[in-house]
């Protein structure tokens, strides 16, 4: 489960530069949950990723994991809660190491650590086992060095790498945007399959709406460091591309004629 409070987040405050990134942010997501998240650029999302993942601190505010106030634990000590997935192929692991290591590395994440051997032959068979699972031949290529992967590849890699240990919570970081559309396919249907198969509590940020519309059960809308707007899964069901742009010109529209009022 995640719970945010009251979450605000400000950069270069007191300066001409002055730009509040979330604003009041609370949000609940309880197990089992697959919220994806919508918004313009600068709407704050990418924030919003950072601060539930410990890369940056609220500037006030409380961040809570499975009950656990998580608020000033550093990104480090979250990472064996919360997997990550970014929109870069490159991010996420480790290129110059082989699929095997990365899959072990990836293991040992919320595990003690011991001076035992790294990879034994019943984690390597696990390892073939869930590589199977992506239907891509990884399985087969243990030894391969990952920066020889494809896009694809490695997206598919990064994904099993921050699943399979059943985190509390994973955050997708528009992590199919900078695929082709075939591999984007691949890698989203990945994602559906995976989530489903852990019941994972997960919350994904993507500009395609439709993505957004086909995955999850809930969706929010950011725009300038707010929640805009929030669907339940019987309202999602029935809305489309166009209700979604729709709605989030009435609202925009009404904020700024009550932005205004309140100039005037």
């Amino acid at each position: 489960m995640l719970r945010l409070s009251q979450i605000h987040r400000i950069f270069n405050e007191g300066t001409p530069d002055e730009k509040t990134a979330l604003d009041n942010i609370n949000l609940t997501l309880n197990k089992g949950d697959f919220v994806t998240v919508i918004g313009s650029n600068g709407a704050g999302k990418s924030t919003l990723m950072n601060v539930i993942s410990g890369v940056m601190l609220p500037d006030h505010g409380r961040v809570e994991l499975d009950g656990k106030d998580v608020t000033n634990i550093s990104e480090y000590n979250r990472s064996k809660m919360i997997g990550r997935v970014f929109q870069d192929p490159m991010a996420g692991t480790a290129p110059s190491m082989t699929i095997e290591e990365n899959l072990a590395i990836a293991f040992s994440r919320n595990k003690r650590r011991t001076l035992a051997r790294g990879v034994t032959k019943k984690r390597r068979d696990f390892f073939k086992e869930v590589l199977e699972s992506l239907h891509l031949g990884l399985e087969n290529r243990l030894n391969a060095k990952v920066g020889m992967l494809s896009g694809g590849e490695r997206q598919a890699l990064s994904l099993l790498m921050a699943t399979f240990t059943e985190p509390s919570i994973l955050l997708l970081d528009e992590h199919t945007a900078a695929l082709d559309p075939s591999r984007a396919e691949l890698i989203t249907n990945l994602t559906k399959e995976i989530v489903d198969k852990y019941n994972l509590t997960t919350l994904m940020v993507t500009h395609n709406m439709q993505q957004a519309l086909d995955l999850g059960n809930r969706l929010i809308m950011m725009d300038n460091g707010q929640i805009i707007l929030e669907v339940d899964e019987d309202q999602k069901a029935k809305l489309t591309i166009e209700d979604l742009l729709k709605e989030f010109q009435r609202i925009r529209g009404t904020k700024m004629a009550s932005d205004r009022a309140l100039l005037s």
